[in-house]
């Protein structure tokens, strides 16, 4: 990056973090630091959740994900305007006319203190594993810019949002958030005319959605009903409608985020803005990583798009193995243009018969470019058994650094910091409250002082950074990030979702029988993910109904025992 980049990049971060400060001052309660004292309008609401979601995976991976294997992701939030319909009609005004802090204290007062201990814990677990991966994702960005060790990348960025955090508590987070969508909606924008420009002065959108459409690139929808299928219609429809019920509607990173709004009229129009808003916005994420694959197929791409892999095979004794396969991907890139260019000329002519003929050539390029890229991957492992060797979250940033123009960079590598600080400052947040609320202020001090709760409440804001930390150090060997968190968050949002389900609509199910049904899904649903026979959508699916069949049952069971016991003791 130039001197202008690093200008424009310090200065918004810095921007941010002083409106999140001057908002956020004469915090002197728990409610202001974990709440923003409920006085949030519903704009803030709204943005507040939305910035949430989308972390720094979602403007790397995203992209990444659609260059190598399409549009199809889109399909992951089809559920996502249901959830928030059944959100506003439910959770919103039941946890607003309860004045609770957190989902989880809903819990105790519909079964009983294990059933809201053990919720909270499955979800710290999640969301504190999740975090460290979102920290980890502009980690990648300094890494790759500056050329040293991720390891020390990620200790800086997550000091930065720790200490940011523990500063400034919810309405920091919210306030800040507001400014960062802002931000990220119009460079987003600018980005897409940006790739578009980039393109061969003869070649326009239609031409270059017509390239990526023959590669098989904009398969966004899929009709499909094949449970092994990750992302179709019916895992979007269905299964991202159960993961993303249970992700607004009992993740307190989510949760804490509508508690917020001054009214449940505000959280409602908030959380319904967020569900007509994210589908578009994922789209066209999606779509610019579509103009990234075509605008590759007229300039030669990176044959490894994590250059801190490469540069070390440069140093290392597979030099010159490496160059020939360079020399030989350089000749399969110039054949590749060549035929692009028919492949437009005939489409523009309507030559079918000249555009099957392009077709088969360039998927015999195509796979001959990919045996070229196995085996730079197999002297990278020679070279290190340790390398990173998915690059697939590294597709964008390397687009963005070797193409676009000086200040430009900054901007956008500003947007992957802002979505970061906020996805995960929210996160970090969350996480304190919980454990506070749930579990010091439940079982350790149970009758502290305001002065008492704030300050264990920012100390705990360190803890679960410094430990979100840790995690990320770990998180190069997730492959595609988003995809793991969203594979994370299925092996606990459908038993969460399936208890809440239960103290929502089956009144007949107590404490003791939730709790266990709650642990044998838990079970069952680890088990089905590690053999690996369903898209792990499902999971979230499976996990729901497990709670509530398995409940029914043991409740069954239960109160048989009892009717028998007392006719017994009659």
């Amino acid at each position: 990056m130039s001197t202008i980049d690093w200008i424009v990049l310090f200065i918004t971060l810095l921007l941010i973090i002083l409106f999140g400060i001057f908002k956020s001052r004469n915090i002197k309660n728990i409610d202001g630091y974990l709440l923003g004292n409920r006085s949030l309008p519903w704009y803030n609401v709204g943005f507040s959740v939305m910035a949430t979601q989308a972390s720094a995976i979602t403007f790397l991976s995203a992209p990444g994900l659609a260059y190598s294997s399409g549009m199809s992701f889109v399909q992951f939030y089809f559920g996502l305007p249901l959830a928030m319909i059944v959100l506003c009609i439910t959770f919103v005004p039941i946890f607003h006319r309860l004045k609770v802090y957190t989902a989880y204290e809903f819990l105790e007062k519909r079964f009983d203190i294990k059933t809201r201990s053990l919720t909270a814990t499955l979800f710290l677990i999640q969301r504190g594993i999740s975090t460290g991966i979102t920290i980890f994702a502009p980690s990648i960005i300094l890494s790759t810019i500056l050329h040293i060790d991720v390891t020390y990348t990620t200790l800086v960025i997550g000091s930065m949002v720790v200490l940011y955090t523990v500063y400034g508590g919810t309405k920091a987070v919210s306030y800040t958030q507001l400014l960062q969508m802002a931000i990220i909606f119009s460079s987003l924008l600018a980005a897409g005319f940006m790739v578009i420009h980039l393109l061969p002065t003869d070649i326009g959108l239609r031409e270059a959605l017509h390239i990526a459409g023959k590669s098989g690139k904009t398969n966004a929808i899929d009709f499909t009903f094949d449970l092994s299928n990750q992302y179709t219609v019916w895992t979007g429809l269905i299964g991202g409608f159960f993961l993303q019920l249970s992700y607004f509607g009992t993740d307190q990173s989510q949760v804490g985020r509508y508690l917020t709004g001054s009214s449940i009229r505000d959280s409602r129009i908030g959380l319904l803005m967020n569900g007509l808003l994210k589908v578009p916005m994922q789209f066209c994420i999606l779509l610019i990583g579509i103009l990234v694959f075509a605008y590759y197929q007229y300039h030669t791409p990176p044959i490894f798009f994590n250059g801190l892999e490469t540069d070390k095979l440069l140093k290392s004794e597979y030099k010159d193995e490496y160059n020939t396969i360079l020399e030989d991907h350089q000749k399969l890139s110039a054949e590749k243009t060549v035929i692009i260019h028919k492949l437009t000329e005939s489409v523009n002519q309507g030559d079918d018969e000249q555009v099957n003929a392009s077709r088969k050539k360039l998927a015999q390029l195509n796979e001959a470019g990919t045996q070229l890229r196995e085996q730079v991957i197999t002297l990278i492992k020679k070279n290190d058994a340790n390398a990173d060797t998915n690059d697939n979250n590294y597709i964008f940033l390397s687009f963005i650094t070797s193409t676009f123009p000086k200040g430009f960079i900054g901007l956008l590598m500003a947007i992957i910091f802002l979505a970061s600080m906020g996805a995960t400052a929210s996160a970090i947040n969350s996480l304190a409250s919980t454990t506070t609320i749930d579990i010091y202020k439940r079982f350790v001090s149970k009758s502290g002082s305001e002065t008492n709760y704030l300050r264990a409440s920012r100390l705990f804001t360190l803890l679960w950074g410094i430990f979100t930390v840790i995690i990320a150090l770990y998180a190069s060997k997730l492959g595609n990030l988003l995809e793991a968190v969203n594979i994370l968050g299925s092996l606990f949002y459908g038993t969460i979702l399936g208890i809440f389900l239960v103290a929502f609509y089956f009144k007949r199910i107590k404490g003791q029988a939730v709790f266990w049904a709650a642990l044998l899904s838990e079970v069952v649903v680890v088990t089905i993910w590690k053999l690996d026979v369903i898209a792990f959508l499902w999971l979230n699916l499976i996990g729901c109904i497990a709670v509530i069949v398995i409940g029914l049952i043991l409740q069954s069971i239960w109160k048989d025992r009892n009717f028998k016991k007392a006719a017994t003791d009659q």
